[in-house]
């Protein structure tokens, strides 16, 4: 079921002229169970050659910060998405203590600032009519857009009832 939606929502994302416009994505990595796979999306950015931006929020989790970084890797990553066989650039990554995948303190560090990301897809449990965000409760997406200070369009995602 999830990868049935997963699908359904990337393959609409992906002929949206926010995505097609953007030249750089900034995307959350998926929780084990529970949240939208982004296994997808992730290969359609790597294909599409879009500069890759993913969540760190492991170095203070008490204080709730998150950092998106640059992702670098190699183009040949997950350059077929119909490859089910691929490893995606991040699945050997460290996880953190929600076992979610984070860029490994080996990997170059270049953190988003305003104006670097063009499109954030943003994950959610549930959105209202007004464009609300319901979360896991830490805030980290909300803080993180506020001191992007409007510079990138947003897309909300989350899974049917």
């Amino acid at each position: 079921k999830i990868q049935e939606q997963s699908h359904r929502v990337w393959s609409k994302l992906v002929g949206m002229p926010e995505y097609k416009d953007a030249k750089s994505v900034g995307l959350f990595l998926s929780m084990p169970k529970s949240e939208i796979s982004t296994a997808e999306i992730l290969g359609h950015c790597v294909a599409d050659g879009k500069d890759i931006y993913v969540p760190q929020v492991g170095q203070n989790f008490e204080n709730a910060d998150m950092e998106l970084l640059k992702v670098f890797h190699e183009s040949g990553d997950a350059t077929n998405v119909e490859d089910k066989e691929k490893t995606l650039f991040y699945e050997s990554w460290p996880k953190n203590k929600w076992s979610i995948p984070e860029p490994p303190s080996s990997m170059e560090i270049q953190l988003a600032k305003p104006g670097d990301i063009d499109l954030l897809i943003v994950p959610g449990l549930a959105f209202d009519r007004n464009g609300n965000r319901l979360g896991q409760g830490r805030g980290y997406y909300d803080r993180f857009i506020e001191r992007m200070e409007g510079t990138m369009k947003l897309v909300a995602v989350c899974m049917d009832c």
